[in-house]
């Protein structure tokens, strides 16, 4: 019952079917302990019965007390029990996913969150998570403990009259055989339900991203007019996969019931035609008070057991994904990077095709080529930001698809176009580059970075909060910022992507500046589209449709006739002339 399909179909750990096993057991106690009520009811009854009609003495009512009290304590403990182990541990596990999931986040390869929209993967770290917690926590234990022990009252009433038994629990099988074979259509519905939300956070999120542009090219109605169609979209495809899941469910509440009907039925007949007496159905009227309640709560949430396998599916796929793992060692001799034949696909096609240079340490290598030539591809697979789909990467003679990311990573600076800061300090933005840095080396990293200038006009210098990736400060500002962080890891390899593109002249001059810093000694690898930004660079490695045009120093290209390099420093040329 509890394999390896059952820990996939509901996403659980080990840990996890421990717990659930523990729930079950305990929710089995408290039934079989409730209907010992029930038991103590009919005894009570039975002793009246024989003290009216035989002249029995009826049992000393101390003893009924005590029947009773002992009945009360038995069931507030196996209650808390119960609580523990289908509530308190669950909370446990749900607490030990939260984290195995980030720590699963974190050893996974940026090709898997380049494949999955960020609305899609915050939808299952949150919505899904919060479902299979519910459905840990209020059902799974319920409904199993509640199977074992509505078996175990079968046996114990058959014993009585198999008759009646049937009578009276009839319904059970052909209500939850009912619910099951929903199960395929619940579970389309989920899934269409699930495309809705994704669709509606996906919306919401590229309206509140685009807002400036939205409202500079005044289309606000358009924009919101999407939100509105999303969400009522989404409202009409839950509504229908809930009424289609209700009537299913309040059917089989209903058949259920109907068990109620058919013991009064069959047991008057059986007393009629003298086979039962009043007693015995007495003690199944008791038992039908209460043999139906641990299904009411598994009843009430079987749509949600049913919607939970899509969210487990979309959580196993995190588990399923293959981490880059590798050595935790990495002591190379010397910090070359050679590409030897590199190919690479995204998963619209292929980017890189049998893509083979070495940037050498010491040495400024620069990567030039059209938009889509495979430029910070290169750079990422450098990194082992992505792996490579044939070919190797080697730094200093060790291929780094063996080396486990973060280790790798720590030989790396990167400092690209795109910097990413945090509505944090000055100073802790900085920080990020080595943990545990003091202030001092902090500051004397910004110094090295032209930050000083702008720091100090800050309201509260290096203390002074930036607001959510910088938006406090200018684009040359928060590029500067970038490149503190960079001096501060004093790595011995710097990727460069785009560093400079979107500077005015002023902050170009200072970011060269800092860079200039920064790269010295280094292995250095360049992206760039401006010709003049590489005129100084050691090698130029030039790439087109994926593959490596032609490489070689500045000078040899410049004096290579009709070199494609020579051609893009030509046009550039030009358009540095255009004016308008």
């Amino acid at each position: 019952m509890f394999g390896e399909k059952f820990k996939r179909k509901y996403a659980l750990s080990d840990k996890g079917v421990s717990n659930t096993k523990r729930g079950m057991f305990w929710t089995i106690i408290v039934n079989l302990v409730v209907m010992g009520g029930m038991g103590i009811l009919y005894f009570l009854m039975e002793g009246f019965m024989k003290a009216h009609t035989g002249g029995e003495a009826l049992p000393k009512p101390a003893f009924f007390l005590a029947l009773i009290l002992g009945f009360v304590v038995l069931s507030l403990l196996t209650h808390i029990q119960q609580y523990r182990s289908t509530y308190g541990l669950v909370y446990d596990e749900i607490k030990d996913m939260r984290i195995g999931i980030a720590e699963r986040l974190r050893k996974l390869p940026l090709s898997f969150f380049g494949k999955r929209d960020l609305a899609d993967l915050t939808e299952t770290i949150m919505s899904d998570v919060n479902r299979m917690e519910h459905v840990w926590s209020h059902v799974l234990g319920y409904l199993y403990g509640s199977y074992v022990s509505t078996a175990i009252v079968a046996v114990m009433l058959a014993v009585f009259d198999w008759r009646l038994m049937i009578s009276c629990l009839w319904g059970v099988p052909v209500a939850f055989a009912l619910l099951f074979g929903s199960r395929k259509m619940a579970k389309r519905n989920a899934e269409k339900t699930k495309k809705a939300s994704l669709a509606v956070s996906d919306t919401m999120q590229e309206t509140i991203e685009n807002l400036r542009e939205i409202h500079a090219t005044n289309q606000e109605e358009k924009f919101l007019s999407e939100v509105d169609r999303t969400i009522d979209f989404q409202e009409k495809t839950l509504i229908s996969g809930e009424l289609a899941t209700g009537i299913f469910v309040n059917a089989a509440s209903v058949i259920m019931r109907l068990g109620v009907a058919t013991t009064i039925l069959t047991g008057a007949n059986l007393i009629l035609s003298g086979q039962v007496d009043f007693m015995t159905l007495f003690m199944f009227l008791l038992v039908i008070t209460r043999v139906y309640a641990p299904f009411d709560q598994s009843l009430a949430l079987i749509a949600e057991v049913f919607m939970s396998e899509v969210s487990a599916e979309r959580l196993m796929e995190i588990y399923d994904t293959k981490t880059a793992g590798g050595k935790s060692e990495f002591k190379p001799a010397g910090h070359n990077i050679v590409f030897d034949n590199v190919s690479f696909s995204y998963s619209d096609g292929k980017v890189l095709d049998g893509v083979s240079f070495t940037a050498k340490e010491g040495e400024v290598t620069a990567l030039v080529g059209e938009s889509g030539s495979g430029k910070s591809t290169c750079a990422r697979l450098a990194a082992r930001l992505w792996d490579a789909d044939s070919g190797k990467i080697t730094v200093g003679g060790i291929d780094i698809d063996t080396i486990e990311p973060e280790t790798l990573l720590t030989d790396y600076s990167m400092v690209f176009q795109d910097v990413v800061l945090f509505d944090d300090t000055v100073m802790e933005n900085i920080r990020l580059g080595k943990h545990g840095a003091t202030d001092e080396e902090v500051m004397q990293a910004a110094r090295a970075a032209n930050c000083d200038e702008f720091v100090q006009k800050l309201s509260d210098g290096y203390n002074t909060k930036i607001g959510e990736n910088g938006t406090k400060l200018s684009g040359g500002e928060r590029q500067r910022i970038s490149i503190a962080r960079a001096l501060l890891k004093n790595a011995p390899i710097v990727l460069l992507d785009e560093a400079t593109a979107s500077l005015d002249v002023e902050n170009e001059s200072k970011v060269q500046s800092a860079l200039s810093r920064l790269l010295k000694g280094k292995t250095v690898l360049v992206i760039a589209h401006r010709m003049r930004t590489v005129e100084n660079a050691d090698k130029i490695v030039v790439l087109k449709d994926g593959k490596v045009a032609e490489q070689g120093s500045p000078s040899q290209l410049k004096a290579k006739e009709g070199s494609l390099f020579v051609k893009m420093h030509d046009l550039q040329a030009k358009e540095a002339r255009w004016s308008v």
